[in-house]
């Protein structure tokens, strides 16, 4: 998998046309929080991106914190943030070398992680577990094995996050689902519930 330019990604592409582009709140963590009776707290979401999850989480009445590696991205969601009447704290931030403070109450990754080389995912899952409060908890959304679309990002077995994971998680769950944007058919892919030890 080749390395994306992300700020020239962002500069060059209509946020509506990305893949990943979904309006509203992810659909497998809408139900986990209602299943999970989360109702509010302190909530990061890592590769903010168009900024529709973050937005949406603010909705619902989390404080939240988004980031995203490219400038131009959180340029975009600032806009959107202020057009639509909404407080998030959205900020460039590159999750392997992170200058958030902890403590998050959940974290958010709908697309960061499965787009990191594989020497990465270590100092990620460390980084991670080191931003949430004592048990908090990550969600997880990421391309499954069982997709076949050519090029995208790296794909995942359900075995494959538990390895990366379990030096600083609990896994509570890992389903088989869809992950929602513009294409089509809607790629297959994994989403995980875990908890910090």
């Amino acid at each position: 998998m080749r390395p994306v330019e992300w700020e020239k990604l962002y500069r060059e592409t209509g946020t509506e046309q990305m893949p990943w582009y979904y309006p509203t709140l992810d659909p497998d963590l809408e139900r986990a929080m209602t299943k999970m009776g989360i109702r509010g707290g302190r909530a990061l979401d890592i590769g903010t991106g168009p900024g529709t999850q973050a937005l949406a989480l603010a909705r619902l009445g989390f404080t939240v914190t988004a980031t995203d590696i490219s400038e131009t991205a959180i340029k975009s969601c600032r806009v959107m943030a202020q057009k639509q009447g909404l407080s998030v704290e959205f900020r460039r931030d590159d999750i392997l070398k992170s200058t958030l403070k902890p403590a998050f109450d959940i974290i958010f990754d709908r697309g960061c992680f499965h787009a990191l080389p594989p020497e990465k995912r270590p100092l990620y899952a460390s980084t991670v577990h080191s931003l949430l409060a004592a048990k908090g908890l990550l969600f997880l959304k990421c391309f499954s094995t069982e997709e076949h679309m050519e090029g995208g990002p790296y794909r995942f077995s359900a075995g494959g996050i538990r390895e990366c994971f379990s030096p600083h998680f609990q896994v509570i769950s890992i389903v088989k689902t869809l992950y929602q944007g513009t294409l089509n058919p809607l790629p297959k892919a994994l989403f995980a519930v875990m908890r910090a030890l």
